[in-house]
């Protein structure tokens, strides 16, 4: 039986046929690794995601986790599950390994990881946040701080997560209230409330580490202030004996209508209780003082990513189990067919059931696309020949950040709305999993950067920092795709016409916006720039994908060149109307009064 969480045929057809992961072995970095290693790796996380992640999937969403006053409880199975992912190095693969890890490319755990996040979005977050926290401390952090937290969590011993806002600041981190006082070798995080720690401070795990970003003395207030702290849950002690706990406590864990199943409250650090006296979590600074919201967004930039792989991941599983349904249920019969005595057919022969598993395939095969391209680019920066090339990634990869973010958290969220739509009544019932699918992925677009605020941060920043070098590497490179495709000619000759139009409306409604430099009216329409530049953007990757398939025969490429189709005739239409807003300066939302909504 074919899985339901990813197409296997797809996640290589990416990997091998479009993407190169092989050649990559090829380089001192990945030297020791081969496609049997890839291989072996991917089977082995597809094979752990549905055996230890999947089955508790549902469980979680029902049985929340508990606030007993003094730990947060989540069900067995949690912590069962994550050892099977550190005993089987799955954990570490992605990691270094001058600090224990396998050193597999990126793209290839990334793809790994999407088994994890579409088997199971509450149960995955522990070890994704706490490779965060490991990637933060190795670029940021002493040796000394490697050797204590950042190889215990390699292994899978020790957890993270980190403290992501206050109550009363939300994504306005220069109104964060939480002060470090310098108190010996370590900061004091005092008194504060901070809010949506996603913590593994739970039966799951043995011990856990919150990262958290509190301002400095109040002499120097804003976010330009802030440094970073590192808050253990028991402090070393020079006999090598741990103390007491030392991190924030959680006052509450939230109730949750998505991902139910991740444990999430708020913090505060007054009730933490310290080796010495005095109120506050006690933490170690993190590189140097006011650097924070720079080391932040080290870690940040990566979960960005991660949360579209996870939006991708999750439209994916709901759009197999809404064809499965649909290869099965028999209802209703051709239209030509008038004989109410003839049987019944499978739903997926009705066109509009068609058109609407056409648009899931568009939307998830087009999000994984996009999040594997980017994970590769995650590679190049590491790994290509000459700082010229790693450059040319980095821009590339900027730019595309904000997108690979929120596109698939918006259009794979999209996605499993019509698997609901294709199961009809059933698929609005927890008899099947399409509703929580819905809900988990509803989460993507609000957490790590609202939809609207990577809209800011691409329109803001991305396509005119450095007058516009990230966006024109990334026309230069897209167009690069539509010259090879029309050297193939036929339909990825016509699709790449259409491309090429698109583009140019990328870099022209941009400089439209911006036209009299005036922020508030050139990001008025922000958001429907970033709904065009995504489209666009997955456009491209799509005419990569036919380019791949190319020449190639079989139903598993006739289904690429047919989502193909879809996307560029049915979704990249849409560019036009978004694009035609963002170039007018329309000022409609900016010009309405809040009293009249």
């Amino acid at each position: 039986m074919a899985s339901t969480l990813l197409s296997a045929r797809d996640v290589r057809f990416l990997l091998y046929e479009w993407l190169d992961a092989e050649s990559l072995t090829e380089r001192t970095r990945y030297a020791e690794h081969g496609r049997e290693t890839f291989d072996a790796a991917l089977d082995l996380a597809e094979r752990v995601a549905a055996d230890h992640f999947a089955p508790h999937n549902r469980t979680g969403d029902a049985d929340e986790p508990r606030f007993d006053g003094e730990r947060v409880h989540v069900i067995p199975e949690v912590r069962k599950a994550l050892e099977v992912y550190a005993e089987t190095g799955l954990w570490s693969m992605s990691m270094p390994a001058s600090v224990g890890g396998g050193q597999i490319p990126h793209v290839v755990a990334s793809a790994c990881s999407a088994y994890f996040q579409a088997a199971n979005p509450a149960t995955s977050v522990y070890p994704f946040l706490t490779l965060g926290n490991a990637r933060l401390l190795l670029a940021h952090g002493t040796p000394e701080q490697v050797d204590t937290w950042v190889r215990p969590m390699v292994e899978g011993r020790f957890t993270g997560t980190m403290c992501l806002s206050e109550p009363q600041a939300g994504s306005s981190l220069a109104d964060i209230t939480t002060r470090a006082r310098p108190r010996g070798t370590a900061p004091t995080a005092s008194s504060a409330t901070r809010c949506g720690s996603r913590r593994a401070t739970t039966n799951s795990r043995r011990t856990s580490s919150t990262w958290c970003s509190p301002n400095c003395p109040a002499d120097r207030p804003g976010s330009r202030a802030s440094r970073c702290s590192w808050c253990p849950s028991t402090w070393s002690r020079p006999t090598g004996r741990s103390a007491s706990a030392t991190t924030s406590s959680p006052p509450g864990s939230t109730t949750r209508w998505a991902a139910a199943g991740r444990s999430t409250h708020c913090s505060t650090s007054a009730r933490a209780r310290t080796p010495r006296a005095g109120a506050g979590a006690v933490g170690y600074l993190v590189g140097k003082p006011h650097e924070g919201l720079k080391y932040m967004f080290h870690m940040m930039n990566g979960a960005r990513i991660g949360v579209g792989a996870g939006a991708a991941a999750i439209g994916y599983t709901g759009y197999l189990k809404s064809l499965a349904y649909a290869r099965e249920r028999l209802q209703g019969r051709p239209l030509a067919e008038r004989d109410a005595t003839r049987p019944q057919v499978p739903i997926v022969q009705h066109t509009d059931v068609r058109r609407m598993l056409l648009a899931q395939k568009s939307y998830v095969e087009g999000a994984l696309a996009l999040v594997l391209y980017s994970a590769r680019l995650v590679d190049e920066t590491a790994s290509a020949a000459g700082e010229e090339a790693r450059d040319r990634a980095r821009l590339l990869l900027d730019v595309l950040t904000p997108i690979v973010k929120s596109w698939p958290s918006q259009w794979c969220l999209e996605a499993n709305s019509l698997a609901i739509q294709v199961h009809g009544g059933y698929g609005y019932t927890r008899e099947y999993d399409v509703e929580q699918h819905y809900r988990d992925n509803r989460l993507n677009a609000i957490h790590e950067g609202t939809h609207g605020i990577q809209a800011l941060d691409l329109l803001g920043r991305k396509a005119v920092l450095d007058g516009g070098a990230r966006l024109r590497v990334l026309l230069e490179t897209a167009g690069e795709t539509v010259a090879r495709a029309h050297g193939l000619g036929g339909s990825e000759a016509d699709f790449a016409e259409l491309l090429a139009g698109a583009l140019d409306r990328v870099a022209g409604a941009a400089a439209d916006a911006w036209a009299d430099g005036d922020p508030a009216v050139a990001l008025a329409n922000a958001t429907p720039y970033m709904e065009a530049v995504g489209h666009v953007v997955v456009a491209w990757l799509w005419l990569e994908q036919l380019v791949a398939a190319h020449g190639r025969e079989g139903a598993f490429y006739e289904g690429k060149r047919a989502a193909a189709a879809y996307f560029f005739r049915h979704e990249l239409p849409r560019t036009g109307p978004w694009f035609d807003l963002v170039a007018s300066r329309d000022r409609t939302v900016l010009d309405v009064s809040p009293d009249v909504l």
